[in-house]
């Protein structure tokens, strides 16, 4: 491992579970435990806990918070109630994406960000001051309202860091209610009844203290039963290790990176540098996830050159399933093509599912018509000496677009 790499507070925790270690946003994170299939059957079955204390969080506060996040992303962050959560795009002035963020209102004036690992100190820079460099060094000018911005990881924001935790799996709401303080049934009446995108302010109990937390139900598996949890960094080992003790008669496992990405292409869910932005400069009109830039905002950074960008679109993003096992997974950007061997579209993400056939991600030419049942096709490997002129083709079915909730 390079040096260079930083570390989660979990790490030791990872390296004593015996997790294959591996460099990823910058950091040395847990990419399997076990193995991929059994990570991801756990978190489908029963629950997967997940470190994502590498991914950014900030905070934004005070009275123009809401407008300062509302001028620089693509959703309407207006429409955040207190305790709500809300996806959405940070963009640059030709529309192209630079990050796709998580907003979490936790107070009336008070919003959590997260940001991408990789992306965290491009995003910290461009919200910071290169917005608005970049837009008057155009001829423009572009004032921000001011708010409050902190890096809630950084030790500057004392008492207040945050990292997240994911829980992730039918398993996780009863695993949870049983670290909640019992003397407070409020709080797993709440945590009961909070839907989709809520989040809350809770006390978990581990084995020598009381951890605060924010809850929210959000993530990034595909599961309707899925908690992100924003704990104080010193305190993430503590509560991961009563995380998995709470659950352990539930069947409730450590998961790493590779599951997670088997369980996120599974759901149709898309990763920056694959299904955003990326060597195909992918947006969200490609992918299914335009609504989330509202084309009624008066104003967003990088709106009118988004919209003037998705009215031209020719591909959209397809989820596929091959027809049979054993085949050779193609790449990030290997060619889709058709029955005829004429090319079609783009590979962004392959994976394994849980059945053991190989399912993925693709752009596919919107002329191609690809609908549910469609079949779509790969060239198989050339092999030394074969006459490749015509090579024979792996058959790939397209799929609903996203898998129904559970």
């Amino acid at each position: 491992m390079s040096e260079t790499l930083k570390r989660t507070s979990l790490f030791k925790t990872h390296v004593r579970l015996g997790a294959k270690m591996v460099p990823f946003g910058g950091y040395e994170m847990p990419v399997w435990y076990s193995s991929v299939l059994e990570e991801h059957t756990a978190v489908r079955q029963a629950a997967g806990l997940f470190d994502v204390s590498h991914m950014g969080v900030w905070e934004a506060r005070g009275p123009n918070a809401a407008l300062f996040m509302d001028a620089i992303t693509s959703n309407d962050v207006f429409d955040i109630q207190i305790g709500g959560s809300q996806y959405g795009y940070l963009l640059d002035h030709d529309g192209d994406v630079i990050d796709d963020i998580m907003i979490y209102r936790v107070e009336a004036e008070r919003y959590l960000i997260v940001v991408n690992a990789s992306n965290d100190e491009k995003d910290w820079a461009w919200v910071t001051g290169d917005v608005e460099r970049e837009t008057t060094g155009r001829g423009a000018r572009l004032r921000l309202p001011k708010c409050e911005l902190r890096d809630l990881r950084a030790e500057s924001s004392g008492p207040d860091r945050r990292v997240d935790i994911a829980l992730q799996g039918p398993a996780a709401l009863p695993t949870l209610a049983r670290l909640l303080l019992p003397s407070n049934r409020l709080d797993v009446t709440n945590l009961q009844m909070l839907p989709r995108t809520g989040v809350m302010p809770a006390t978990l109990v581990s084995v020598d203290s009381a951890i605060d937390v924010f809850i929210s139900r959000t993530g990034y598996t595909g599961e309707s039963i899925a908690y992100e949890l924003f704990v104080h960094p010193d305190q993430a080992a503590a509560l991961w290790a009563a995380i998995l003790a709470a659950g352990a008669d539930r069947g409730v496992k450590p998961c790493g990176l590779a599951a997670r990405d088997s369980l996120r292409t599974e759901a149709g869910l898309p990763l920056y540098g694959h299904e955003l932005a990326g060597p195909l400069n992918l947006a969200p009109f490609h992918i299914g996830f335009g609504g989330y830039a509202k084309l009624y905002k008066p104003f967003f950074v990088g709106k009118r050159a988004y919209f003037e960008k998705a009215a031209k679109a020719t591909q959209k993003l397809s989820r596929f399933r091959f027809a049979k096992k054993g085949v050779r997974p193609p790449k990030q950007g290997a060619v889709v093509v058709n029955a005829n061997g004429a090319a079609i579209g783009t590979v962004t993400s392959c994976v394994q599912d849980s059945e053991g056939f190989l399912m993925g991600l693709a752009m596919i030419d919107i002329a191609y018509g690809a609908k549910d049942g469609t079949p779509i096709f790969f060239a198989k490997p050339a092999r030394a000496g074969v006459d490749t002129a015509a090579p024979p083709l792996d058959e790939a079915t397209v799929l609903t677009r996203f898998p129904k909730k559970r």
